[in-house]
């Protein structure tokens, strides 16, 4: 292929498309090969180590992510020759026999493989062309291409995908069958099923119009501020206690409650980025901005005696470097901690310059008190949550009014109590305060006790764009503080916040990133299967005025979302990884909503916003080995017992078996993409934590109170009740035989259907026999352990 054509192409691909294949049915050969999608992959994986920015372990002073150096010439002989590709040195150390020659070296693990060396060759005949990595590109509007069905795109996602989809031979998916839809929709933006009455006004009202009525409603509900703070969570790796040594509690809800009200306000995302990591920097900052700022003091701290104040100052800087830039960036700079990163462009000294952005917080390295829970880790504030502020003000108002007036004894010694009362409920938050910034150094190979280092101030990284100061909180001689990092991070012209965060966005609803690499946009990343469409959608993020909502409902309003996940057999062999998107994904739930979603199948959830950490039913003897101090887990005896996963309290060592078993993480790290095993102990927890059968004993409750009819009906409304849609006729025969054998098992063992119907707090109603409540128990029970239950489709 001409090298000016190659040329055309990358720039008709926004230096770096994917995978679009524009000859259709082209064979490899034929494809033109895009330096992102096809060579970097190759070099990154196996050459960079060696071959890459890290000086310090560079061989043959050769440098392949920069490749004018591979071009040019090295005393008679190129790395890489286009003019004579044959006589490249590449090609002849890839292809060598001699191990001592033989590149990868032998000895590295690493090898070639035929199809990589033909690739290598094809590219240094046609050119060579190399292409900026496709992160650190400048964000720009791409045009929405064209499409030859015009009539099944309905917003510009579509198009980006239609467009591909067409040019390699297929067609979308049809579209999923109301219910399906209904509840993907429900447990993606509430994390619940959705209500029986919403979903007959979806079916009865039908067409686009329901459809995103009913999106707004679920963009509207408290559920959503809920669901979308388990993402929020994982990233900045919220946790109700310390982590290290004694795995102490600390005081950090409120700032849980602050992430669920500002998705549910839709606070814009540039403002979301300012609070948390400087909302104590912000002008007269609100009660709310400096919760906000406690996301500084999240990460895991020392309470233990004879610790080291200076390791664990070092250990602290090194965790919010790692944090801060794969929550914003999407970067690994964690791994230039102790040399400068082995494949992509960030040097040791820029990690400790983004780590003295952080020198400034009040804090401590050792903490005191390693046998006091909870701990405290000063500086902290006590915080009542807006209702209680805003009832707090009313009374304080009557009060004042009743003492003016000189009015009823009485009635003020209520309003008194009263305002008592209010008070009572604060919770403690750890906060942010700026004091005098201390030194930040390089330390060699990340040793703490090496202060030989020189000394840096803030800074970012310089393959980003500048840091623009703000001329309110700077002067010409001062130095750039947190606000100016948040300020920074949401510039309209900075390229991997908006792409890294509306691609975990895009993650949520369709269950897998347009890049799957959610926590590395660096060259070991795998490149967008859509780059405009991700550019495209950054751009309108920004534009949009970091509207979240906005951006989640443009997903799925799409076509493409409501596509069925049912694969076609032949898009499948074609596309098993779905990287077309020419159909919708299916997986299963988050810990949290498969917890939620029995609690609501069952009618026990209690749906409260905010407050202190909920503790359900967990083994006792479980903290057998948590000391300092010894505890004994008390679980919750009120309706905190039915409260949602999201405030399920967060132990980091000793996480609850139930948010294990589903692979929720325990947050010692930011977490931008949970496993999904699938285990007997999965299937054990359904079947067995108190939780789970209680949920089901009360599922089964009511199913024998609402219907006096056959078991035939009743069965069919546990399981609609379940998994929203009607059951077919072998389904309910199975159930049927497993309702009839439990039924013997129980009456010949009434002392077991005694015990089942005791699990738990909530009372059984009466006149309900106890033998056939357990009969229907263990019905419900295999209801919530169905993998279509437990799954999103």
């Amino acid at each position: 292929m001409p090298r000016t054509s190659l040329i055309v192409l990358v720039a008709c691909f926004v230096l770096g498309n994917s995978g679009w294949n524009p000859s259709r049915g082209a064979t490899e050969d034929e494809r033109p090969i895009v330096f992102n999608r096809d060579i970097r992959p190759i070099l990154s994986d196996n050459c960079l180590f060696c071959h890459g920015p890290d000086p310090s372990d560079r061989r043959g002073d050769l440098r392949l992510d920069v490749l004018e150096e591979a071009r040019a010439d090295r005393g008679g002989y190129r790395v890489i020759d286009v003019e004579d590709p044959e006589a490249s040195e590449l090609l002849y150390r890839i292809t060598s026999q001699d191990e001592l020659d033989r590149m990868p070296p032998p000895d590295s693990g690493k090898e070639l493989s035929g199809d990589q060396i033909a690739l290598l060759r094809r590219w240094i005949a046609e050119g060579a062309e190399d292409q900026p990595h496709w992160s650190f590109v400048p964000l720009s509007r791409p045009p929405v291409p064209d499409v030859n069905a015009t009539d099944w795109p309905a917003n510009p996602i579509d198009r980006f995908l239609l467009a591909r989809i067409e040019a390699e031979g297929h067609s979308p998916a049809p579209e999923a069958d109301p219910v399906t839809l209904g509840r993907r929709l429900a447990l993606d933006l509430t994390g619940l099923p959705p209500r029986r009455a919403d979903l007959d006004r979806l079916l009865r009202d039908g067409g686009a119009g329901g459809y995103e009525r009913f999106v707004g409603e679920l963009l509207a509900s408290p559920r959503f501020g809920e669901r979308m703070a388990i993402l929020w969570l994982d990233l900045v790796r919220y946790a109700d206690t310390v982590g290290y040594h004694g795995d102490q509690e600390h005081h950090a809800t409120p700032y849980r409650d602050y992430v669920i009200r500002a998705f549910n306000e839709n606070m814009p995302f540039d403002r979301f980025t300012r609070e948390q990591l400087a909302g104590d920097l912000l002008p007269d900052a609100t009660i709310d901005q400096r919760v906000a700022s406690g996301y500084n003091r999240l990460l895991q701290t020392t309470h233990e005696g004879g610790a080291q104040d200076g390791e664990y100052l070092a250990k602290y800087a090194a965790d919010r470097v790692r944090n801060v830039s794969t929550v914003w960036l999407g970067a690994t700079m964690g791994c230039a901690e102790c040399h400068d990163h082995k494949y992509d462009p960030y040097s040791q000294r820029e990690f400790y310059q983004l780590a003295a952005f952080f020198a400034d917080l009040d804090q401590r390295g050792a903490y005191p008190g390693p046998d006091a829970t909870p701990t405290v880790r000063a500086p902290e504030i006590d915080v009542l949550d807006p209702i209680d502020r805003h009832a707090l003000r009313e009374v304080e108002r009557a009060i004042e009014a009743l003492k003016a007036s000189e009015g009823d004894p009485d009635e003020l010694e209520g309003l008194e109590s009263r305002r008592e009362d209010i008070a009572s409920r604060s919770r403690r938050m750890m906060v942010s305060v700026s004091v005098e910034p201390r030194a930040t150094r390089v330390l060699a190979r990340g040793d703490w006790m090496d202060t030989t280092g020189a000394v840096v101030e803030p800074g970012v990284p310089a393959v980003l764009p500048d840091l623009e100061r703000s001329t309110s909180t700077s002067t010409s001689t001062s130095r750039a503080n947190r606000l100016d990092l948040a300020r920074w991070l949401t510039q309209p012209d900075h390229p991997l916040t908006a792409r890294v965060f509306v691609n975990r966005l895009w993650n949520q609803v369709f269950g897998r990133g347009l890049s799957r690499s959610l926590d590395d946009t660096g060259m070991q990343g795998e490149l967008p299967s859509h780059p405009e469409l991700l550019d495209w959608l950054a751009v309108e993020f920004v534009e949009s005025g970091w509207d979240v909502k906005h951006m989640i409902r443009l997903m799925v309003t799409s076509r493409a979302y409501r596509q069925s996940s049912v694969p076609d057999p032949a898009i499948l062999t074609a596309d098993p990884n779905n990287d077309l998107f020419a159909r919708q994904s299916r997986f299963r739930l988050p810990a949290e909503v498969i917890r939620d979603q029995a609690l609501a199948i069952s009618g026990l959830l209690v749906e409260e916003l905010g407050g202190v950490s909920a503790r359900p039913y967990q083994p006792k003897g479980y903290y057998a080995n948590l000391n300092f101090p010894k505890r004994e887990y008390q679980a919750d005896t009120g309706l905190g017992q039915y409260r949602r996963g999201v405030y399920v309290h967060w132990q980091r060592q000793f996480l609850h078996p139930m948010l294990r078993a589903f692979d929720a993480p325990t947050r010692e790290e930011c977490t931008t993409r949970r496993p999904s095993s699938n285990t007997p102990i999965g299937a054990l927890t359904l079947l067995n934590d108190p939780s789970f059968v209680e949920a089901a004993r009360v599922l089964a409750a009511r199913v024998l109170q609402e219907s006096e009819g056959s078991d035939h009906d009743r069965l069919a409304i546990a399981w609609r009740s379940a998994l929203i849609r009607e059951p077919n006729a072998s389904e309910l025969a199975a159930l049927q035989r497993l309702l009839d054998a439990s039924r013997a098992r129980y009456e010949g063992d009434p002392a077991s259907a005694s015990a089942i119907c005791s699990t738990g707090m909530a009372g059984v109603p009466e006149p309900i026999d106890r033998v056939e409540l357990a009969a229907w128990t263990a019905v419900c029970r295999a209801l919530l352990n169905l993998h279509e239950t437990i799954t999103r489709f």
